[in-house]
């Protein structure tokens, strides 16, 4: 049922797709208003496509963010690369958000070209543009782009200093189909609690390894006790693939695993607004990013037969 007040109420599903480490997770949080999504200056960081639910006034955007688009290698590559296809063919509009601060390589080609094979409405978005000292750097890139697709709008925008950020929102939904709202007013996420601390965990692993740590860990939650209302009990397991990666995230007398998991509780406490007790396991577990049992596990879709 529509908000009270409102007469053209649109809703509909956004998929936002680009390059790694373009800022589609940033922004998603952004629009959300809450940590949803794992976010890291490294890439490839999203491997689910995670719904976050925007509602206003004047309509819902339940927005999808894929995983970078790259070139499959892993059988979890290869996963990660079916969900952006899948995100692609169902939903209403598409945001190609491009890091504005880099210059155009073949990627970024591959994934104008998914837009324009789709045939379905888009608008571009110029992420980190307060990476740019003149923002005139922006017009060959806009000149470019709007030369090989009809945009709705192309925007500059700044997913982490949130400029223009409102009027993309606005703009999103001026290109949504009249609709019902088709998720509750209250909820943020169609992700289970489960999945946004597993992911929780998994970006702070990322933050604390540095460049020590290659993209090889993976984090379930194999327990999640939320019945009493003062704290929930979690107990999480990190997925390598060598004993020498898991000496790595446990670290010297086992500092660099508290410090994981300090830092995570904090996020997960803030998320479920209580005291949380977490409790960090790493399993070694060889070859599992090419492993169908190991990433039905952690809960990867796109299974091959």
């Amino acid at each position: 049922m529509k908000p009270e007040g409102t007469q053209s109420y649109r809703s509909g599903y956004v998929a936002l797709i680009g390059r790694p480490n373009a800022g589609k997770s940033t922004l998603l949080n952004r629009l959300v208003g809450e940590k949803i999504a794992a976010v890291s200056n490294k890439p490839q960081t999203t491997r689910f496509a995670i719904q976050g639910i925007i509602t206003r006034p004047d309509g819902q955007i339940v927005l999808v963010d894929t995983p970078g688009v790259h070139k499959p290698g892993y059988l979890l590559n290869r996963r990660m690369m079916a969900a952006v296809h899948n995100a692609l063919a169902g939903v209403d509009l598409l945001l190609l958000m491009r890091d504005a601060a880099v210059p155009t390589g073949n990627g970024d080609r591959f994934v104008l070209d998914l837009v324009k094979n789709s045939h379905k409405p888009a608008l571009l978005l110029l992420n980190k543009t307060d990476k740019l000292s003149d923002k005139s750097q922006l017009l060959p890139l806009i000149e470019w782009y709007s030369d090989e697709y009809e945009w709705q709008a192309v925007l500059p925008v700044s997913a982490r200093s949130g400029y223009m950020v409102d009027v993309l929102t606005g703009e999103i939904v001026k290109n949504l189909p009249e609709g019902e709202p088709l998720f509750a007013e209250d909820e943020l996420t169609d992700q289970p609690l489960r999945l946004l601390v597993s992911e929780m965990v998994r970006e702070k692993i990322l933050e604390t390894t540095g460049e020590e740590l290659p993209y090889v860990t993976a984090v379930v939650t194999e327990r999640f006790e939320a019945e009493r209302e003062d704290v929930a009990v979690i107990h999480c397991a990190i997925f390598v693939e060598r004993s020498s990666q898991k000496k790595i995230i446990i670290g010297r007398g086992g500092e660099r695993l508290r410090e994981i998991g300090t830092r995570a509780r904090a996020d997960i406490e803030r998320l479920l607004e209580r005291r949380v007790y977490l409790e960090l396991f790493v399993k070694v577990e060889a070859k599992w990013r090419d492993d169908n049992r190991v990433l039905d596990t952690l809960g990867v879709p796109g299974r091959e037969k």
